[in-house]
Order: C-alpha cells, then structure tokens, then sequence
C-alpha cells in the first residue's frame, strides 16, 4: 500500500499557515521579526503553525496550569498562556536574561503577564526543586535535546492523568529514520521517541509539524 503523506513545498506550507484562524497576529509577528534580527539563534523560535495548534490543543483540554522548559523570546508562551482558561497559570523555565528580557516585553504587550511565572536557571535543578504539590495540565519542552529525557522524567509525575504533554523538534531536522544519528543531540531525540513509543504510562503519536512534535497522553 502506498504511504501516505504529502511532501511540503514553500507553496503549500505558506498555504497551511494561512488556513488556520486568525493568521495575521500583529503581536506575534512583531515578535518574530524582533527575534529574526537575533541572527542564526532564531531559527529556535517555533513556527507560526506549531503555535496556533498549541493554543488550541491546550483549550481543547481545558488546561489551568502549564509548564514550558525552553521559553526563548516569548512566542510558544503567549500561544500556550491564551489557551489557558481564565484562571490558567504558566511557569516558564529558562536560563537566558537577554531572550527572557524580550519575552516579558512582549507577555505584557500580549495582556498575559500575570499568568506567567518565569523561573531563571537550569531546568533540571529547577524541577527538582518544584514543591510536591505542583502539578500540571499540559507541558511544553523545548530545550537542551540531550536533556529531553531528564525533563520528561522530572515532569511526567506531575501531569495529570489525561493530561498533555508535547515535545518540540523531533523529527531532528527530518535528519531521523536512516540509521543511528552520531551527534549527540539527535541521539538523544531518537532514543526518547523510540522509548515513548514503548513508554506504558502514556500514549503518544510523532507528529510532522513543523520539526517533529511528539505529542503524549498520561495514562
């Protein structure tokens, strides 16, 4: 039987960002042009689509309570904090000043300030030092690949049952699939999607948006 799929061009992914709702964000394109003049370190930022499916995604489950490791400029957080429900709480952990300082920027043009908490730092000694009562609806990681695991490991205790959790740029540049990576970091991506896909306390499908995103469901 024929896989099927279709293969991306420019054509066609500009024509899948332009059929979703509300394609012409001035805030969030304003963002992403402040972050594009970074120079090569922007191409961390996530795309236009993967943002407008996380706030879906987290309203679809109704999330009060978010945890992004890897907040960079801002963009993934606004998109999570304005599917939060009214009430909903963001902790963002990350460890650089000079990214966060344009993030906290743009969450107060956004009107989502006070739904996020930033918390400055090394993710895993952050999470560690979470108070047992923390838990979470939904979690977004996107930072360190080599750390992708530990992050996963610390964070999963604290979702919720039915709960989200969704992992970023794991299709490695679509450099996965041919055989062992030999860098690190795509090492570490293949090891974890081959050990959620095996992992019974969630179920979890890798998706082909923009770089790969594993998306998990606790059990």
């Amino acid at each position: 039987m024929k896989l099927k799929y279709v293969s991306l061009n420019d054509r066609l992914y500009r024509y899948v960002c332009a059929c979703r709702s509300h394609p012409e964000d001035p805030l969030l394109e304003a963002l992403r042009r402040d972050t594009e003049a970074l120079g090569d370190v922007s191409q961390m930022q996530i795309s236009r689509e993967q943002g407008s499916f996380m706030t879906l995604l987290i309203a679809a489950i109704a999330a009060e309570s978010a945890i992004e490791v890897g907040t960079f400029t801002g963009y993934s957080s606004i998109c999570i904090a304005r599917g939060l429900s009214p009430r909903g709480r963001l902790l963002c952990l990350d460890a650089s000043t000079e990214w966060t300082t344009i993030a906290r920027r743009y969450w107060a043009q956004a009107g989502v300030a006070n739904r996020i908490e930033l918390r400055l730092g090394d993710a895993i000694s952050t999470l560690k030092k979470l108070p047992r009562p923390a838990s979470f609806d939904f979690a977004f990681i996107d930072a360190a690949k080599e750390e992708y695991e530990d992050y996963y490991e610390l964070i999963l205790p604290r979702v919720r049952r039915n709960g989200l959790i969704l992992f970023d740029n794991m299709l490695w540049g679509g450099r996965l699939g041919g055989g062992r990576p030999t860098q690190t970091s795509g090492r570490a991506i293949d090891k974890l999607n081959r050990k959620l896909a095996q992992d019974d306390r969630v179920e979890c499908v890798l998706l082909p948006i923009a770089d790969g995103l594993q998306l998990c469901r606790k059990l």
